[in-house]
């Protein structure tokens, strides 16, 4: 009777099974390099154009951290903009929004005839430029400050008339950061073709920040880790998807306001809290899907980070469908992530190793990622 065979037949699975555990653990550790998950980089920004008697009016509305590309506002590298030195540095940033904005009303170039900026209470920078601009049929609009700021960063732009109404709106990027409106009468509201742009638009972005968001992935990872079923998960990630949709919507809306430098370390205090949950308890806790749920409501404020720092939800005009697309997005992004994920944890928790030592390694290294994660946001904020 020969030996060698069961014994490479029993061997073969366990060092499959073990190649797929240690990826797993190397794709976890290696996210210890990813520096900027520290905070959301949401990479969106805002320009609003909207319709004054005899002029143009411009808000520039970006992140100070994307504002600090444009100028140098941080003038003692402490990480953190002042009002002080905002207050110093602010003429740097009103130059080169002024020469980085075309506005052309019929083709001829507007020049800006006044600057302003400020620096918000959500650690926004605001620039407002006014333009001379009687009456004109179609707007050129092109804004080469995209190109300065990181790559993949998109500018929200919206054209509004003289009530807030919103007419026209895009997503520009570096490599699109012209646009050219037809400008309609003053009873017009945004046309079908562009909501539809719109909405793939913010669609995409929110399908891109869940599949960037290294933390939000983690959390939900973390969650999913001791799941032992299909239902069980759903229950899971159903909780997670309402609590954070709840919180994008209000925090978005200005309802409730969380500053960053509280939300940003929570989030990570959340990997942590999941990972010695599963290390303790060593199975599903029968109240998963309240932390779901509690942790939730804490990741979207996290979420509406992205449309907040752009300034949308401080005026009146195209708000619901930004919210609306991104949040789907977001929810698309998940399920695409579950997709994966969750057909090889299952097949991982059928041997009975994995279960004993690999999910505890798992559940130990999101607790260091979380840790690492919350000890430098406490000490950047």
């Amino acid at each position: 009777m020969d030996l060698r065979n069961p014994g490479q037949a029993a061997l073969s699975p366990l060092a499959g099974s073990r190649a797929v555990q240690g990826a797993i653990l190397v794709i976890l550790f290696s996210l210890l390099s990813l520096q900027d998950a520290a905070a959301h980089d949401p990479g969106l920004s805002s320009l609003t154009i909207q319709q004054r008697t005899n002029t143009l009016e411009a808000t520039l509305t970006l992140a100070v951290k994307d504002a600090a590309q444009v100028a140098e506002l941080d003038e003692d590298h402490d990480g953190i903009v002042s009002q002080a030195e905002f207050a110093q540095t602010r003429l740097q940033l009103e130059t080169a929004a002024a020469r980085q904005l075309f506005i052309a009303p019929d083709g001829k170039v507007a020049k800006a005839q006044s600057v302003h900026s400020r620096l918000d209470e959500n650690n926004n920078v605001e620039v407002r430029l006014n333009f001379d601009a009687v009456a004109f049929s179609n707007l050129e609009i092109q804004s080469k400050l995209v190109a300065s700021l990181p790559l993949g960063h998109r500018q929200y732009l919206q054209i509004q008339n003289s009530t807030g109404q919103t007419l026209f709106e895009r997503l520009l990027s570096a490599t699109a950061d012209r646009a050219t409106v037809e400008m309609p009468d003053a009873h017009s509201s945004i046309g079908a073709s562009e909501a539809a742009g719109s909405f793939a638009n913010f669609l995409s972005l929110g399908v891109k920040h869940i599949l960037t968001g290294y933390d939000h992935l983690l959390f939900l990872f973390g969650l999913l880790l001791v799941a032992r079923g299909f239902f069980s998960s759903l229950g899971i990630i159903t909780s997670f998807t309402i609590a954070h949709s709840i919180t994008l919507a209000v925090a978005t809306l200005h309802l409730v306001q969380i500053p960053s430098r509280i939300v940003e370390p929570l989030i990570a205090a959340s990997i942590v809290f999941v990972g010695i949950e599963n290390l303790l308890r060593g199975d599903i806790p029968s109240a998963r899907r309240m932390v779901a749920f509690g942790f939730g409501l804490i990741h979207g404020f996290g979420f509406a980070s992205t449309l907040r720092e752009a300034g949308i939800g401080s005026g009146t005009g195209g708000i619901v469908l930004p919210l609306f697309s991104f949040n789907l997005g977001v929810e698309l992004g998940q399920i695409m992530v579950a997709a994966l994920a969750l057909p090889v944890i299952w097949k991982l928790r059928e041997n009975p190793m994995f279960i004993a030592r690999w999910a505890p390694a798992c559940s130990a290294a999101v607790v260091l990622l979380g840790s690492f994660w919350f000890v430098q946001r406490v000490w950047v904020t």
